[in-house]
Parts: C-alpha cells; structure tokens; sequence
C-alpha cells in the first residue's frame, strides 16, 4: 500500500489539472499561434508560467486504484498488474483466467 499522503497529493493535482485545463488550453493557443506578433505570444507564455506547476497535465501520475501503487499500472483497468493478477486469482474479472501451457 502507498503512503496517503501521495496518494492525496496526486488527487489534488487531479484536481488541479481539471480546474486550470481549459485556461492552460486558452493560452496555449494564443503561444503557439504563429500569427500574432512575438510579444503577444511572449505575454502569454508567461500568464502559463504564473499558473500553478501542478496543474500541469503531466505531474499527475497513474496510480492503482487500490493500493495507490505507482507502477506498473493498466490505464485501461486503473490497477496495477500486481493487484490485476489477485483480482483474477479471485475470478473478480470476467473472461480472465490463469494462462498455462
């Protein structure tokens, strides 16, 4: 199991990333727009610098569901391979089953 604390921290990035997408976006736009003249694009790169870091999309990190384990997660599934493998031990997944050969 993870700490708590990293867990929680990771949830509030989540949260920050949710409430700054649309104005990191925005700003986003008018900085790579080729368009407009240098200092208009250099005033909007630093309004996204103002933002916070942690709303940044990429400082999330994919943790398990279950144990808030931060590798070897399944994006599709949100849990890690180690808790994957118990769930299916378990038969908890359909259409999972031990391979052998």
């Amino acid at each position: 199991m993870a700490k708590k604390s990293a867990v929680e921290k990771n949830k509030r990035r989540r949260q920050l990333v949710a409430r700054y997408a649309a104005k990191r976006a925005a700003l986003k736009v008018i900085a790579n727009d080729t368009t407009l003249t240098n200092e208009e694009r250099f005033k909007a790169r630093l309004k996204l610098a103002e933002l916070p870091r942690n709303s940044s999309k990429t400082r999330v990190r994919n943790r398990c569901e279950i144990t808030g384990r931060p590798r070897g997660t399944y994006r599709k599934l949100k849990v890690s391979r180690i808790a994957l493998r118990d769930m299916a031990s378990l038969g908890l997944i359909p259409g999972m089953v031990k391979s052998s050969w």
